[in-house]
């Protein structure tokens, strides 16, 4: 059984290789309902893959990939320490892990009055390993 993390390093891959957009495959996908043999992806139902392709959308932001390769390693950081270590607001920063964690993508932990932030499923890597060939 194929996890939704492999999903989402599938679909960064295509992306990244074949230079469209997610709406585009998941459209693709849809009116196939399969992707490709080689790729060895059958199976996976159009809710996976929305899940999948709305995981993509929400680290789809400069800043958003830039917190998540701070974060890559299992560094676990406050809001503060990622504002000041990406010279932004504390505001836009807390907006994007906002969007992170209501996604899925982050977890986080209260400790005294400060709440860290962690990447929770470190398949992540594999997919800013992606992202980061893609810049190339």
């Amino acid at each position: 059984m194929v996890c939704y993390q492999d999903i989402i390093v599938y679909i960064c891959m295509f992306v990244c290789f074949n230079i469209i957009g997610v709406d585009a495959i998941l459209i693709h996908i849809k009116s196939h309902l399969l992707i490709s043999k080689d790729m060895k992806l059958e199976g996976i139902t159009v809710d996976q893959l929305e899940k999948a392709a709305s995981f993509l959308k929400a680290i789809a932001h400069p800043m958003r990939i830039a917190i998540l390769q701070y974060l890559d390693g299992g560094k676990q950081v406050n809001v503060t320490e990622i504002h000041e270590y990406l010279k932004i607001e504390q505001s836009t920063t807390s907006h994007h892990l906002g969007i992170l964690k209501d996604k899925g993508v982050l977890g986080s932990k209260r400790y005294g009055k400060n709440t860290y932030y962690y990447i929770k499923n470190e398949n992540l890597s594999n997919i800013l390993e992606c992202v980061n060939k893609c810049a190339c």
